[in-house]
């Protein structure tokens, strides 16, 4: 007795089925048949092919290969702020006693404002750092207009610690120790990290996927 040869079904045609709904009142018809079983009406296999190429072209493409941030920091904005404000305070001082010396306000207020350059310079250079963790590598910027790119790959990344000052602790911040192989002596410091604890176990959440 000669058995019948198996059929495979491919993921075209069982989308194709999903697809072959009667045209009148929308049931399910198998592709072979003529006549829908819940109305009787005839089935439009043209209309069906259309609905196929149409709900084709709504699919959404997905890239596997392309990457997602898992996060992306800067240091810590504590000092930054902190300069702002002790230079608006050693500003205000200094405009009172050059005025108890006779200074006139058109020079000592230029100079009380002048104290803010000191915090917007340190202001820019916490700008000029970034560090960028995805599901592939940890990504280091350098710059604000001319950017410099430093990139390890998750795979190279054997350790993550934190370390943290008790004055950085009692203020929340620290920095994140990241052991490599890429390097000679590979070790990236991501310094003055605010909640270090948990980027660093965001960053151990991506490393058990590559380990």
């Amino acid at each position: 007795m000669m058995s019948k040869p198996r059929t495979s079904t491919s993921l075209s045609q069982l989308r194709e089925d999903k697809f072959m709904t009667c045209s009148k009142c929308g049931a399910y018809v198998t592709p072979s048949v003529r006549f829908c079983s819940n109305c009787g009406a005839a089935v439009d296999h043209e209309a069906t092919r259309l609905a196929r190429v149409q709900a084709s072209a709504l699919e959404p493409t997905i890239d596997p290969d392309l990457e997602h941030t898992v996060f992306s920091v800067r240091p810590t904005l504590i000092f930054i702020k902190a300069g702002y404000a002790l230079a608006v305070i050693a500003g205000i001082a200094l405009v009172f006693l050059l005025a108890s010396l006779a200074v006139p306000a058109t020079i000592s207020i230029p100079i009380a404002l002048a104290l803010l350059l000191i915090p917007g310079y340190y202001h820019i250079r916490r700008n000029m750092v970034r560090y960028t963790v995805t599901d592939a590598k940890l990504q280091i910027d350098h710059g604000l207009i001319a950017r410099t790119t430093r990139n390890i790959p998750l795979s190279k990344v054997q350790d993550v610690t934190v370390s943290a000052s008790i004055p950085q602790r009692l203020l929340g911040f620290g920095d994140i120790i990241v052991d490599n192989a890429s390097d000679v002596g590979g070790s990236t410091v991501m310094r003055n990290i605010n909640s270090p604890r948990h980027y660093a176990d965001l960053l151990l959440r991506e490393l058990r996927r590559w380990h």
